[in-house]
């Protein structure tokens, strides 16, 4: 009769494959539905009235740069390379989707992964280095691929444009070109697809190898693991994450130019990474969503304080850009020392806490 009353008390897991399924328990795997469904019917909402299109304009944006931010984390987070150069592969994949379109007649749904591939191809050629460097070698080497990508840029007319940037045609399905408001889809099955591909990928072999190569490397060669293949497969992987996420940007705001991928934008993908958390498939939306909301949060202060001595004192008249731009470091700093392993930790923490409460201890 005892084993009949009898239920498992904490969180029991008896194989490997129950270690390494996509959702902890059956509440997360239902949240994660339900915000799926919650996202979805967004644009439906916007259309009756009841949702601001400024909430979709948001939604789409966190949608792209949390792609290209997941890359950064495969690459930054799980193998623990280091990239500075981030900004111009989203950039290469801008450029690469509107040139594919425009010179092929591709349609535009299949020119973003193909853009993907395009940027891939790139990120292997300025992956070899990682085979040999790592450390402060490593961070000079993604710099220069920054410079070296930027004058690229400015000077390839055929490809982008130069000074003048590049025009990327909107979304054609089924005939009917797909408006501002209902690309929201098309962002978020893209998401949805490479977010769901990275945490499988995290769960298999080459997965574990990566996480091995950045938790101790010596190890990870001694144990038959070719440290070359997964560093460079890494820059790739990355690669072609930021080259969805550039194209999905190019054809949202059908202009791209050559001036908006600098070594600013790459800080800012980093910052996205780190806030969120390095080696978190969801520390890369909350980190997304953090950066993506931060210029809200400061206008609302900026509001909050005008008339007062403070906004006269720093002269916020003229314009709060660069109060946005310290902001952003100010935060990383932040992070850095207080919450080092970011807001999927401190999500983790909240959920412990609310499931073993009142004995969280």
């Amino acid at each position: 009769m005892a084993n009949a009353y009898a239920r498992p008390c904490g969180d029991f897991r008896t194989s490997y494959g129950a270690d390494t399924t996509i959702f902890a328990d059956a509440f997360s795997r239902r949240s994660v539905i339900v915000i799926l469904l919650l996202l979805a019917a967004s644009p439906i909402a916007v259309q009756l009235g009841w949702l601001s299109k400024g909430w979709i304009d948001s939604f789409i944006e966190i949608g792209y740069l949390a792609v290209a931010a997941l890359g950064l984390n495969i690459l930054v987070g799980f193998t623990g390379q280091i990239s500075i150069g981030h900004a111009v592969f989203f950039g290469f994949g801008a450029f690469a989707s509107a040139w594919l379109n425009r010179t092929t007649g591709i349609p535009v749904f299949f020119c973003i992964p193909l853009a993907g591939i395009l940027t891939a191809g790139v990120g292997l050629v300025f992956g070899i280095p990682a085979a040999r460097i790592k450390g402060l070698y490593l961070a000079i080497a993604t710099l220069a691929a920054q410079v070296i990508l930027e004058d690229f840029f400015a000077r390839a007319g055929w490809f982008t444009g130069g000074v003048a940037g590049a025009t990327a045609a909107p979304v054609m399905l089924f005939g009917r070109e797909v408006d501002r408001i209902n690309y929201f889809y098309v962002v978020l099955f893209w998401a949805v697809l490479l977010f769901l591909a990275a945490t499988n990928l995290m769960r298999s072999r080459d997965g574990r190898a990566f996480v091995a190569v950045r938790d101790h490397y010596l190890a990870a060669e001694i144990m038959g693991i070719n440290l070359t293949k997964y560093r460079v497969l890494s820059f790739g992987i990355a690669a072609f994450y930021a080259g969805v996420g550039g194209a999905l940007y190019a054809h949202y705001l059908q202009v791209v130019s050559v001036e908006e991928f600098t070594i600013l934008k790459s800080i800012e993908f980093l910052g996205m990474v780190i806030i969120g958390g390095l080696g978190s498939i969801m520390g890369s939306i909350l980190g997304t969503i953090f950066m993506v909301s931060l210029p809200d949060v400061m206008d609302w202060l900026v509001r909050l304080i005008r008339g007062t001595w403070l906004y006269k004192t720093l002269d916020l008249r003229v314009g709060i850009n660069f109060l946005k731009e310290m902001a952003v470091g100010v935060a990383i700093i932040l992070f850095l020392i207080f919450e080092p392993d970011g807001l999927a930790h401190r999500w983790r923490q909240i959920k412990a806490w609310w499931k073993l409460y009142p004995f969280s201890y």
